[in-house]
């Protein structure tokens, strides 16, 4: 029996399950460090684990897609993705949920590469500017979704480092089910006498744009490390620093803070879609820099009224170098090198979650929290600041030939 869903509908589901199960555990970073006694560098270790998954996703298996069509890599992605999840539900120590934050990475890799390109040959308006929007929007309520069910499951049912990994475990299978029924149309079937896989194919690879494209093309590579980064940071350590700013507490406070960064940030790229992309990343960059100055300054004014002005003010940065670095992607690229330089980006994006979050961790082990928060935010926020300069005075992006 087929689906009776769309296969469009189909991807998006089984791209934001399959994120989902990626953010889960921030707000349950808290209860595991109170349960194994683990110290800040070992939570920021624990996440960056997920990152480093990811990244070698992409550098290795990036050409999957191309050689097999984006649905039999989605399916695997997912499949792949469960298993960590269930391992992460099973995890009794730091390396087991670290292993298990491995394996989802992997799988995120794998995911995020295979459902945007399946987005995009599955939008029949050939709208490229639209289908960067509703890839970044499934992303973000896929991340969104994440911490506000583990969040709250983990505040008020019994057994939260199992019971908050139940939800995305069932919609995974009944996502891998969907994608063994579907049909894709015959434009967007794969090649079915592509070469087999060979050691050239999972080789890391760079891919890069044509000359005319590759300054506008690393902004937006540079938005996604920025987004990336300050995002990185409310993750891994907000269910931390976020006692010092806030009167309440516990995985339901951190897990909607981060919900909510992320809900607003897919509804902001709703909204923003039809804006031209430069005015969108130029906007974006700011309002990060602006997120990094309120955080510092929340931290001696201790004002959740601050606290939730840097949340707005994280979504639209968040959105807008999301969307906009999404955009940029499609326009400097063709179908026969959209996968390569997707992969490239998201590797940007990885490499900003990754370094700057382990310098932090390492810092708040021997300056204290707060003197690593205030190191990572003036770092972050003089490099959005300075790529909002940039971005300003950039030509207008040519959109090539497709």
């Amino acid at each position: 029996m087929q689906s009776r869903l769309s296969p469009y509908a189909w991807v998006c589901f089984s791209m934001c399950v399959g994120v989902m199960g990626t953010a889960l555990a921030s707000p349950l970073y808290p209860l595991y460090q109170q349960a194994w006694g683990l110290q800040p560098s070992h939570i920021t270790q624990i996440f960056v684990t997920y990152m480093l998954g990811a990244l070698i996703s992409l550098l290795f298996l990036g050409r999957l897609t191309n050689l097999f069509g984006f649905l039999k890599v989605l399916r695997l992605g997912l499949m792949v993705m469960t298993v960590g999840v269930i391992g992460s539900a099973l995890s009794w120590n730091a390396w087991s949920l670290g292993a298990s934050r491995f394996v989802i990475g992997l799988a995120s890799g794998l995911i995020t590469t295979s459902a945007s390109i399946g987005m995009t040959q599955l939008n029949n308006k050939g709208d490229l500017q639209r289908a960067a929007a509703t890839t970044s929007l499934t992303i973000a309520f896929g991340f969104g979704l994440g911490p506000v069910v583990g969040g709250l499951i983990a505040q008020w049912v019994p057994f939260p480092l199992v019971s908050s990994y139940l939800p995305p475990i069932a919609l995974s299978f009944l996502g891998i089910h969907a994608l063994f029924k579907i049909q894709l149309p015959a434009t967007s079937a794969p090649v079915h006498n592509a070469p087999g896989l060979t050691l050239k194919d999972v080789l890391p690879s760079i891919s890069q744009p044509r000359k005319p494209f590759l300054y506008h093309y690393a902004l937006g590579c540079m938005a996604a490390f920025s987004a990336f980064g300050m995002f990185s940071l409310f993750a891994a350590m907000a269910p931390s620093f976020m006692a010092q700013m806030l009167p309440w507490h516990g995985p339901a406070v951190s897990g909607l803070s981060i919900g909510v960064i992320l809900f607003l940030s897919a509804g902001i790229q709703l909204v923003a879609r039809p804006y031209p992309t430069k005015r969108l990343i130029i906007i974006g960059f700011f309002a990060l820099a602006a997120t990094n100055a309120l955080l510092v300054l929340n931290l001696f004014a201790g004002s959740p009224w601050l606290f939730a002005l840097s949340v707005l003010s994280m979504s639209c940065g968040h959105a807008l170098c999301n969307l906009s670095g999404m955009a940029v992607v499609n326009k400097v690229s063709k179908p026969v090198n959209r996968t390569g330089l997707l992969s490239t980006y998201l590797v940007v994006g990885y490499v900003g979650t990754i370094v700057p979050i382990l310098g932090m961790g390492w810092l708040s082990d021997h300056i204290g929290l707060t003197g690593a928060l205030i190191a990572f935010c003036a770092c972050l926020g003089l490099l959005s600041a300075l790529l909002g300069i940039i971005s300003a005075r950039a030509r207008v992006l040519p959109v090539p030939r497709q």
